[in-house]
């Protein structure tokens, strides 16, 4: 009976911080918001990479045309829409690549609904510094 017990108890205190260490390793995981952007050469990219990460919606869409496009993985959708349903819940992880005189970001991205993958955003300037077209999508690299 005593070895019932033990039994018993260590596989409730192992099942108990397994299920505290997947926890915290998704908290490490889903909560990275800022990082070093010094590789972001260029300031209106790195400026709406920052409100991005930082769940500021107000700040990221004042980096954009009133009729800004989104192509996601070469699809066109709906750049008002994502951005409230995705800022806030959707980061980069890491900064990988930079690209194109600083204006495309390839990188490991948390999404709260999908996961954790590699991704790029792609960033189309106007004239007046103000971005016009945002592409994303699935990276490999």
């Amino acid at each position: 009976m005593h070895i019932a017990t033990i039994f018993i108890a260590f596989a409730l205190l192992t099942g108990c911080m397994g299920a505290e260490a997947q926890k915290e390793n998704n908290n490490d995981n889903s909560k990275i918001k800022s990082m070093d952007t010094s590789k972001l050469s260029n300031p209106t990219v790195k400026e709406a990479f920052q409100a991005w990460q930082a769940g500021d919606s107000t700040l990221w869409l004042s980096y954009f045309t009133p009729d800004a496009q989104l192509l996601d993985d070469g699809h066109p959708r709906d750049f008002q829409n994502f951005s409230r349903e995705a800022i806030g819940h959707e980061r980069f992880t890491s900064i990988d690549i930079v690209k194109d005189t600083g204006r495309s970001i390839y990188g490991k991205f948390h999404s709260d609904t999908w996961g954790n993958f590699k991704t790029y955003f792609k960033f189309h300037l106007d004239a007046h510094n103000k971005i016009y077209k945002l592409e994303i999508g699935q990276a490999d690299y």
